[in-house]
Parts: structure tokens; C-alpha cells; sequence
């Protein structure tokens, strides 16, 4: 069932079958490295591509948004009404022309839940009553679980005109109320059980609660016990999830009242000395409070919680400087999906991430024991999760890749389409690593490898270069003059088709490089055909491509 899919999301999601997922996630690319002031001016005349190009997240109104919108607001009903006011009030901005973009993508991954499913929609606070308002359009408003406030920084020096922008928001929808949730438990504070818990008997530490909830009933919740009738106060006798333990296997063919005999039986309910008073039950420590919408890491609070030496929300902590960084934009910790998946799915349920990205939400799925699929508009995130998967959960792991070129006719038309695309992908084929550059400002530098082959602790580097064109030696004596910039160790000069005798000599005339394993040429020409055909791979200190 593992599925890896690189492309438009829309057009996947559009191919696949009603009421075949359990969980969604979606962590929509929006603008995160643009500046929020301007996401509402009029962008007239502007024309862009209708795919994302990687790290570049800024939407504009254009003729696919446009396009989008005259799709949704064709069909009708409440999502139609919902875009047309939102075009009246945002006009031709980057805002409407990413709601436009996500409006057709949330009808499809509405579809695709099963009726126990749930969506978790991650966005930004600039976005997020935009979006709130699409999924009550499309989800029904009674679906609507929870906003939750995740901390996703320390601290925040933009405070120019606003408070410290530290969080983002986390939109928690249902299929219908039948969804599956079952939420963890996050420990007391010391200080908690300290002042509330303060009996003790021979269970543990325990404090005094009321047996009853809100509201009168005509049943037997309704009626009184041992002398006490709940309903003169307006509530109905209530007994706690907490008390379960104590009930027999049964208990759920058992009256209110029957229940209340049993648990007074075991010295568990106290009935009050004083007039006007109310039986209480011994509500004991316990594992701790179930999730609320606030999923905050406190750091230096190490030692304040209950029977844990872990600070509060530890386990959804945002990401600093630790291994887990990839340095992917938007990456988020693999804590803060197990927490999401944990609650809404069971082991072997299907985990749907259509802007997949870095592949954390992969990454949790598959170490949790759930089936997933992931979908990305770009290479850089299909080649670094396929990376990442290996690292971390091995060889074995089975999983299908879809719209990737496999055969050269296929590599010749991604390039043809898309050069920055064709790059990203013919770069992934040995395992590098996109240069960061920015688009248009090629440095002859497409592609970086790392590696270490000594015990000096010093980095060694191996930069490629992509050429998809007519070629010569000069080209090879060209990436002679990229090593010497950049103080890079090996080259790799990639090609599309073979490379010529000339451009082989060429190649053999820069040396070699010696590791302590044995040597390398110095430059190396690859072609993506003969790298699609086995017949060519790599040559790197520590590297099997």
C-alpha cells in the first residue's frame, strides 16, 4: 500500500478511490519565505508556472487560479459561495489565488476519507480562518474538532508592529462523528498533584470529585441514590471513564445506579457528612491529562511534571539544530505526526500526505505501522524521502514510486518540461544533494555530495554539474574551474546522452582522487542514460550509486 508519487497532487488524488484513507495531513507550501505584508496586493500581469518550483512557495493570481476558481464556483453549492465572497474581499491577491489552488484539492481529500477518517490541515495563522472557512464549506460545520495552537519556535525577534510570531495552527476535521480518536496523555505537573491530590490511601494519592455531569435525565442516571436525587441540583449521576478499572466486565449492560453500588462497595465513593452535599468519588493520579489544543514545548522545565523527567510536550518539541534537521523549508519534527497519527489512526490504517515534502509524515507512518502515501510536486522532496527512508528504516521497506522517468524518453520529456526539474531528478539518480542556489543564478553548481574517507573529521565535497545539451571538452575543463572555486575534492559532469571520446580524455587528464580505500578520477562523466541502464554508476568514497 505504500505509495511515493511525484507530481501535481490534484491530478493523483483525482485517480484514486472514494473512501480509501484514514488520515490525512496536509502541510500546504504558503508563502514562508515571502514577506506577509504584500500577500494582498493585486499581482496584474503576472504570469507563473503551474507547478511549485522547490523552496519556492509564493502563489499568484494567474490564469490556473483563476482557472481553479471558475472550476469551483461553476459547481455550486456552499464551497462556491464561500470563493466568491472571498474573491470580493481579496480581489486578484496571492491570498485568492491560494485558496483558489486549495479549494479543488480539499473536495478530492474529502472524498477520499473514510467515514471514520480525519484531516488535519497544518497552515499558517495568516491563513488559517481563510482555510477554516473552506473546510466548514466542504466538511460541514458540526465536523469541525479543534484548532490546535502548535508552538513551532523558541522565540521570535519579528516584533515589529506585532507580537512574536511563534505558532502555527493545526485544523482537526472529521469525516463524520464517527471518526477514530484516541488521544494520549500528557503527565500532571508536581505543583498539580501536590495541591489537588492531597489523600492518600492504600491505591496511591487520590482528590475528591463530583459523580455527576450537567443536565437532568429521565432514566436511571435521573433517579436517587442512597437518599441523594441529582436532579434537584439539574444534573444526572455520571460515572467517570476513570472508575473503569473498577467495574466488572459488563459494565456496560449495567444501570447508572448499579455501577455507583459497585464502586461504593470498594470504598471508592464517599458520601458527604454535611447537609446540601454530594457523593464524590476518590479520583486517583492516574496517567495524566488527555491532549488538549494547546501543544506548547516548554523548554527548562525538565523535573516539573509527574513521575517523567521530560519537559512539557517534549515529544512535539520544534526543531532547533538537532540530527533530525534536514534543512528542508517547513520541515516539521517526527514527534509532532506520531502524536497526530497515534491519535486518529490504528496499525495498518492508510496515512494520506499530499504535500508530502521532506517525508516526515512518511517517516512517522512507516514507523508506526501504518500504510501510507505521499505526494510531491518536486524531485528534491521524492529523491530526499527516499534518502531518508533508507537511513532510517533500512533496505527492506517496500514501496511503490509513480511518475518519476524511468525510461529515457520519459527523462527526455521531464527535461523538456521542466529544466530545474530535470535537474533536481537527474541529480537524485547518485544521491546528491540540490546546491541551494537560486534559480537563474547558476554558478555551475547543481548538485553537492558530502562525504568523509579519513579520520581528520575534515568534510570532504563532490559537486555535480548538469548539462543537458551539445557537448564537448570544454564543458569538462569548464567543471575543472567550478572545482577550483568552490575548493571541492571530485566532479561530476552529468550528461544526457554518453559522453565523446574527446570529453572521456578530457576527464582521465584531471587525475584522480586518493582515498584511504583506494582511488577515483577526479572527474567523472556520467550520462542519465547510461545511469538508467546500470551500465555507469559513481564512484565516491563511501558511496554505492
Amino acid at each position: 500500500m505504500n505509495q511515493l508519487y511525484f507530481g501535481d497532487n490534484l491530478e493523483v488524488l483525482r485517480k484514486m478511490d472514494s473512501e480509501s484513507v484514514d488520515l490525512v495531513y496536509l502541510d500546504p507550501p504558503f508563502n514562508s519565505n515571502a514577506s506577509y505584508n504584500v500577500l494582498f496586493k493585486e499581482q496584474d500581469g503576472t504570469k507563473a508556472s503551474a507547478q511549485i518550483k522547490a523552496f519556492d512557495d509564493t502563489w499568484v493570481w494567474d490564469e490556473f487560479a483563476a482557472r481553479a476558481y471558475e472550476d469551483v464556483v461553476e459547481q455550486g453549492g456552499e464551497l462556491s459561495q464561500a470563493l466568491m465572497g472571498f474573491r470580493h474581499l481579496l480581489g486578484s491577491s496571492n491570498m485568492m489565488a491560494y485558496l483558489s489552488m486549495m479549494a479543488p484539492r480539499l473536495v478530492e481529500l474529502w472524498r477520499l476519507l473514510k467515514e471514520t477518517g480525519s484531516l488535519y490541515l497544518h497552515c499558517d495563522p495568516v491563513a488559517s480562518h481563510y482555510l477554516k472557512i473552506l473546510l466548514d464549506a466542504i466538511f460541514e460545520p458540526q465536523n469541525f474538532r479543534s484548532e490546535i495552537i502548535w508552538r513551532r519556535t523558541n522565540s521570535h525577534n519579528k516584533t515589529s508592529y506585532q507580537y512574536g510570531p511563534i505558532h502555527d495552527v493545526i485544523l482537526f476535521y472529521s469525516k463524520s462523528d464517527k471518526m477514530k480518536f484516541h488521544p494520549g496523555k500528557t503527565p500532571y505537573s508536581k505543583a498539580y498533584i501536590k495541591d489537588r491530590f492531597v489523600h492518600t490511601d492504600e491505591r496511591g494519592r487520590y482528590q475528591l470529585n463530583y459523580l455527576t455531569g450537567p443536565g437532568t435525565r429521565s432514566g436511571d442516571s435521573g433517579k436517587s441514590w442512597k437518599g441523594f436525587d441529582p436532579t434537584t441540583a439539574g444534573r444526572h449521576w455520571a460515572v467517570p471513564k476513570s472508575l473503569r478499572e473498577f467495574l466488572p466486565e459488563n459494565a456496560d449492560e449495567l444501570e447508572s445506579r448499579q455501577k455507583l453500588e459497585i464502586l461504593y462497595d470498594q470504598g471508592l465513593i464517599e458520601l458527604p457528612k454535611k447537609k446540601g452535599g454530594q457523593p464524590m468519588y476518590r479520583q486517583y493520579v492516574g496517567d495524566g491529562v488527555p491532549y488538549q489544543d494547546i501543544w506548547a514545548y516548554q523548554p527548562n522545565t525538565r523535573g516539573v511534571l509527574h513521575d517523567t523527567d521530560i519537559c512539557i510536550d517534549e515529544d512535539v518539541k520544534y526543531l532547533e539544530n538537532e540530527e533530525e534537521r534536514l534543512g528542508f523549508p517547513t520541515q516539521k519534527p517526527v514527534g509532532l505526526l506520531k502524536r497526530i497519527i497515534e491519535t486518529s489512526t490504528e496499525e495498518g490504517d492508510v496515512v494520506l500526505d499530499p504535500f508530502c515534502g521532506c517525508g516526515t509524515t512518511v517517516l512517522a507512518s512507516q514507523i508506526l505501522g501504518r500504510s501510507w502515501i505521499g505526494i510531491d510536486v518536486t524531485h528534491i522532496a521524492i529523491s530526499l524521502i527516499q534518502r531518508r527512508l533508507e537511513k532510517i528504516c533500512g533496505m527492506t521497506i517496500k514501496y511503490d514510486v509513480h511518475g518519476t522517468p524511468t525510461t529515457i524518453e520519459e527523462a527526455d520529456a521531464l527535461r523538456q518540461y521542466d529544466a530545474y526539474q530535470f535537474q533536481d531528478w537527474a541529480i537524485s539518480l547518485i544521491g546528491a544533494n540540490p546546491s541551494q542556489k537560486k534559480k537563474g543564478a547558476d554558478r555551475g553548481l547543481d548538485g553537492i555530495i558530502y562525504f568523509h574517507d579519513d579520520n581528520s573529521g575534515k568534510t570532504k565535497k563532490l559537486v555535480v554539474q548538469v548539462k543537458s545539451g551539445k557537448m564537448g571538452p570544454t564543458h569538462v575543463r569548464d567543471l575543472m574551474g567550478v572545482l577550483t572555486q568552490d575548493k571541492a575534492d571530485m566532479g561530476v559532469l552529468m550528461t544526457f546522452a554518453p559522453a565523446t571520446k574527446k570529453m572521456k580524455e578530457a576527464a582521465l587528464a584531471a587525475g584522480f582522487y586518493k582515498s584511504a580505500e583506494s582511488k577515483h578520477q577526479r572527474i567523472q562523466i556520467l550520462s542519465v542514460q547510461e545511469l538508467l541502464e546500470g551500465t555507469a554508476k559513481l564512484s565516491c568514497p563511501g558511496r554505492a550509486y
